[in-house]
């Protein structure tokens, strides 16, 4: 299945000042499958090793300070040439600091040799980071590799267009049918393989099952033991938090006598590798928008929609039926969505109760407020009385309904919402 991603590869292959590129993001998501995909197509060959309690691997970087002599054992441990400019060199399951030194001597050396290293935590970039490595997140399959995935490319460029001219989408219907069946199985490339092969429902909840218990053991490489189970009962908590009407998260409904404290190195950690994703309250809104931000009242999503659709232990006939239900999924979908396109996530509430499901901040400074509307919330206004209180450039209701305008409200369907990204907004 074809990537995005892979267009970053290509850009990284030809560039002269090219470094060794650390490829991070969660478990499940097609990193290696990737990587390794993309130098069969571009190189004359692939050179791998899974350095993960590698000690050969690991011995041979803390011993050999020189890239020629490295290059000399690794193709010997392979079996394979090495060729300058035409191997890829594969270092899947990156863990050793010691590996990393030896990568950083062929960054310091502009060397000719193409070197990607693949990590799942993404807290130990802080440990890795240094001028002479690049780096580079990859995330899930979003709606539009999901297109791809069912030769429908034509659709998804079609949706680009519409929600670059601001013009209805003559597939609407179509494109909200693909949308629903996305957002059941959601982004993992597995599940997603899955369900093209044909596999049953119950096939596609055993697979997304084996991936929450993999995601759940990552919590176990947590430092600190006492976070482990207390990292397992915030996600297994997340979907009946988001089915509440009042999403914020809640420590009560954990147990009874759970406190803040006791949690908020667990959801750190979560956060910061990627196992769930965080938005904060704001009640005003001034740039930076962190600024604005209540650190103990927040939202938290989890990173997959397939995964929260299966953990909610939802039919089709709940799904198609249950407006409560929808909301949730959607929700989690925009947060998301937003965050793996570089978003920070905060929402707004007001003394009063108004709710703005999200407010965003691009790289030009720019405040943007996004609401959602469904059926049993379609005269929401909420982000009509955000208007009238702060002067925003922009703003975008999310709905089941085709692109239109109205008073300077722009409504994207839901299935569009990858659009919302840097390059458009």
């Amino acid at each position: 299945m074809e990537r995005k991603i892979e267009e970053f590869f290509h850009k990284w292959q030809k560039d002269i000042l090219r470094k060794p590129l650390i490829l991070y993001g969660p478990k499940q998501i097609g990193k290696t499958f990737t990587v390794l995909n993309y130098g069969k197509k571009e190189y004359k060959n692939v050179v791998y090793f899974n350095t993960e309690n590698n000690k050969t691997i690991i011995d041979l970087f803390k011993k050999e300070k020189s890239t020629e002599k490295l290059i000399l054992n690794l193709s010997l441990l392979s079996g394979e040439t090495i060729l300058k400019e035409d191997t890829l060199i594969v270092l899947d399951n990156l863990d050793e600091i010691e590996i990393i030194k030896g990568l950083k001597l062929f960054g310091s050396e502009h060397s000719k040799y193409h070197i990607i290293g693949i990590i799942s935590r993404r807290e130990r970039l802080t440990e890795f980071k240094g001028e002479e490595l690049q780096f580079k997140g990859m995330n899930e399959m979003d709606f539009e590799e999901y297109l791809w995935a069912h030769e429908e490319r034509t659709l998804a460029e079609l949706i680009k267009e519409c929600f670059a001219k601001s013009k209805t989408c003559s597939f609407h219907k179509v494109a909200l049918e693909l949308f629903w069946e996305y957002l059941k199985t959601g982004g993992l490339p597995e599940v997603v393989k899955a369900s093209l092969d044909g596999k049953s429902v119950y096939e596609i909840d055993a697979i997304k099952q084996k991936i929450i218990d993999v995601y759940k053991k990552e919590l176990c490489l947590n430092k600190t033991l006492i976070d482990i189970p207390r990292g397992l009962e915030v996600i297994n908590s997340i979907p009946e938090q988001l089915m509440k009407d009042n999403k914020k998260f809640q420590y009560g409904m954990i147990g009874m006598g759970k406190r803040a404290k006791e949690y908020e190195s667990s959801i750190n950690y979560l956060v910061n590798n990627q196992l769930i994703y965080r938005s904060y309250k704001i009640k005003t809104v001034k740039s930076p928008l962190s600024s604005c931000r209540e650190k103990d009242s927040f939202k938290l999503y989890l990173p997959d929609d397939g995964l929260l659709f299966s953990m909610l232990h939802l039919t089709y006939k709940t799904w198609t039926t249950d407006e409560k239900v929808k909301e949730t999924i959607y929700e989690n979908h925009i947060a998301k969505t937003l965050v793996e396109s570089g978003y920070a996530l905060y929402y707004y509430q007001s003394e009063g109760k108004a709710e703005v499901n999200f407010v965003i901040q691009n790289r030009i400074g720019q405040i943007i407020p996004i609401e959602i509307i469904t059926r049993s919330m379609s005269k929401a206004k909420s982000l009509s009385v955000f208007m009238k209180k702060f002067i925003v450039p922009r703003a975008y209701r999310i709905t089941e309904n085709n692109f239109s305008t109205k008073k300077e409200i722009r409504y994207i369907p839901i299935y569009a919402v990858f659009c919302l990204n840097e390059t458009k907004m």
